[in-house]
């Protein structure tokens, strides 16, 4: 009888295989295609100011400031760290496609976005996307998160040059942190 021999590309092929499982159902459980109520447009983009704003509503994004390697940056409520695209420009998000299963855009539900943690509210937005969806923008800069990122405060996408542009985390003041080193405290206020 003969031993079946397992192939080299096992181990990368199921890390593969994971990844583009994750960039599946975040991609599937994030564009739900609503649009928040209320809230015209503002300098970064249309913002929802009301008290459902500043408290969490289920299903509703979560933006706030954590400390990472690179230190105090913009995660989401479970500790992702959120970047910005640096193709992107003004309220049109250039991440589609492939770019989006890999780099998945935090889409805003009616139910608006919660500020926490000392992240700024007067900062937060939304852009459209193609097909109607609402994206979250920070210092007009449109929200993702990155695939790679298995864990919360991974900072694996810092830096990436992948699909035309690069990738980087946001500061607090919503500045694009463009070094791999970590934030010096003027950075990080």
């Amino acid at each position: 009888m003969s031993r079946f021999r397992l192939n080299a590309c096992t181990r990368p092929c199921r890390l593969l295989a994971l990844l583009a499982t994750a960039a599946a159902v975040l991609a599937a459980c994030g564009s739900p295609g609503g649009s928040p109520a209320g809230g015209g447009p503002g300098p970064h983009g249309s913002a929802r100011s009301s008290p459902a704003a500043h408290s969490p509503a289920a299903g509703s994004p979560v933006l706030e400031l954590r400390r990472t390697s690179l230190g105090i940056i913009l995660t989401d409520g479970q500790g992702f760290t959120l970047y910005a695209f640096g193709a992107d420009r003004g309220t049109t998000s250039r991440c589609t496609g492939a770019c989006a299963a890999a780099w998945p855009p935090v889409i805003i539900p009616a139910a608006g976005v919660t500020v926490a943690g000392g992240a700024e509210r007067s900062l937060v937005g939304t852009i459209s996307r193609a097909g109607g969806a609402r994206q979250v923008t920070y210092a007009g800069h449109p929200l993702y998160r990155y695939a790679g990122d298995l864990l919360p405060g991974a900072v694996t996408g810092q830096g990436s040059d992948a699909f035309g542009a690069r990738w980087d985390v946001l500061t607090p003041a919503g500045t694009e942190a463009t070094s791999a080193a970590p934030l010096r405290a003027a950075e990080t206020s």
